[in-house]
């Protein structure tokens, strides 16, 4: 190995290794020296994956590194990794102050991303995977900080049963490739599907549709989501951390394999039927929902669902756009939760009036008009593939029109005017990061079938209609018996619930009735 690249690869295994210090320390300190010990390892881990990311934007770095990827992609999901853990650790400091087991938290959380620092690296079938069992086994101690919740520890219990599952997928897996391939690296594999060739073989196919399998269970995919609705038992720190920066490793995966997955349609099949149906789902139910936590749990779910499709349809620019947004955002969200109430009196005292239908007709023809001049825009700039489906253009259309219909005081024009300007600047926000993303990735070439862009379409438009439902339409009597299935997550959970414990008992902690503790409290006090 030569100089350059020995002292790259150091540079690189620095991160990991300093929040793997950090973790490793803080459990040998006082609860202050702890939070600063882990302070400083997340700002360590952030400052030297932000230059890593400069270095590789600039093309200053190789491609494969010893056991390392480089690439524009593993880099930017580094230095989101450690954004995210730097944030958390930096809240949680003072949010668990007088929490009795402080020092477990901080171990367990920088134990957590100096794994995802790994996974996201690794060019190793094995690291890779033992990095994703430690982030599991470590959030499943985080998910258990409160054991004595009966909620938690169920929820805890599924989601160890059903991370499990997905690392037995992707072992299958990356059995089947290594056996293929002959190699272990990561690079190497992907590499060899970088050109087309000859149809897959029957081990890659079925490879692939382990790997999509893994993505879908690790991204807490219908009907196997009732953990990740739970698990708002545990501290919010511990639910920004998952939300933010562990439950999109699934789609991380999927990228990483996309030029596996490109070549296979029964693996691409699979993830937009299950994860189409989970995010159209999912959407619905969450807005039935009042818990600002759980709210946010559903819209993970569904959010989770769309990032798999635009994976599947080859839009991986895109992806990768929502998987950063998302996990800023939602840390954010859980982070911020406590102003929930003051946000709720706020969005009540403002003025809302349920759009005519002339109204909801001028804003699609709105929208249409705009979607339109920007796509012959896109088109006469670029020649990238990554704008040729239209699934994405439909969304799109429809969330401006939502936007635009749903205007406050509709009456003025220059509320109008600003309301259209919004949907002016979404668009080329749209447009702009979309490109900027499309530079950052290398180029696939893949053709979506026409068949998964009608579904997808479908999909979107059956969940715009059901939001009009649940939003005007509640004093129809079909439509009220539907929103109580909503509400219940179709009975999803408790079915799954049902013959998860029936196939692997779990014992639950007992629950404490507030009757009985008032009434040994009065007694201990005589």
């Amino acid at each position: 190995m030569h100089w350059n690249e020995l002292l790259l690869t150091t540079l690189l295994s620095i991160v990991p290794v300093v929040l793997a210090l950090g973790a490793l320390a803080s459990t040998r300190q006082p609860c202050e020296h702890a939070w600063r010990t882990a302070k400083i390892a997340t700002s360590c881990g952030l400052l030297l994956a932000a230059v890593l990311l400069g270095l590789g934007v600039f093309q200053l770095l190789p491609a494969v590194s010893g056991a390392w990827l480089t690439t524009p992609l593993h880099l930017v999901m580094l230095l989101l990794a450690n954004f995210i853990g730097f944030v958390v650790i930096r809240y949680s400091a003072t949010y668990l102050q007088g929490e009795p087991r402080q020092k477990r938290f901080i171990a367990l959380a920088q134990t957590v991303f100096a794994a995802v620092s790994v996974a996201v690296l690794s060019d190793h079938l094995v690291v890779f995977l033992l990095a994703w069992l430690t982030i599991g086994l470590s959030m499943h101690q985080l998910l258990m900080f409160y054991p004595d919740r009966p909620r938690a520890a169920l929820a805890a219990h599924k989601k160890f049963l059903f991370a499990r599952g997905a690392e037995i997928c992707a072992l299958g897996a990356f059995l089947l490739l290594y056996l293929h391939h002959d190699s272990a690296r990561i690079s190497v594999i992907t590499g060899a599907y970088a050109a087309p060739e000859a149809a897959l073989s029957f081990g890659e196919q079925a490879a692939a549709c382990l790997l999509a399998l893994a993505a879908l269970i690790k991204c807490a995919q219908l009907p196997l989501h009732g953990w990740l609705i739970q698990v708002v038992e545990a501290p919010t720190p511990v639910s920004a951390a998952l939300h933010g920066g562990v439950i999109n490793l699934g789609g991380y995966l999927l990228l990483l394999f996309y030029p596996l997955l490109s070549a296979s349609a029964p693996a691409q099949a699979l993830i937009l039927v299950v994860a189409g149906i989970s995010s159209v789902l999912a959407a619905l139910v969450m807005m039935t929902r009042i818990s600002i936590k759980v709210r946010l749990a559903w819209s993970t779910s569904a959010q989770m669902g769309l990032m798999l499709v635009e994976i599947a349809l080859g839009l991986v620019e895109l992806a990768l756009l929502h998987l950063i947004a998302h996990s800023c955002y939602k840390a954010y969200a859980f982070l911020s939760s406590g102003e929930a109430v003051q946000e709720d009196l706020q969005h009540r005292q403002a003025p809302a009036s349920q759009p005519t239908l002339w109204q909801w007709l001028s804003a699609g023809g709105i929208s249409v008009a705009m979607v339109v001049t920007l796509g012959v825009l896109v088109r006469s700039t670029t020649e990238s593939t990554a704008f040729d489906v239209f699934s994405p253009w439909v969304l799109l259309t429809l969330a401006l029109t939502v936007l635009l219909a749903e205007r406050r005081n509709p009456s003025a024009p220059d509320n109008q005017a600003r309301f259209v300007g919004l949907a002016a600047l979404v668009m080329l926000g749209y447009f702009t990061l979309k490109s900027l993303f499309a530079v950052l990735l290398p180029t696939f070439e893949h053709a979506t079938p026409l068949w998964a862009d009608l579904w997808v379409s479908l999909l979107f438009v059956v969940l715009f209609a059901g939001y009009y439902l649940q939003r005007y339409g509640l004093h129809l009597g079909w439509v009220q018996k539907l929103n109580l299935y909503c509400y219940a997550g179709f009975y999803l959970d408790e079915w799954v619930t049902r013959n998860t414990l029936k196939l692997w008992p779990h014992a639950l902690p007992g629950r404490i009735h507030a009757k009985q503790l008032h009434t040994d409290s009065r007694e201990g006090s005589l």
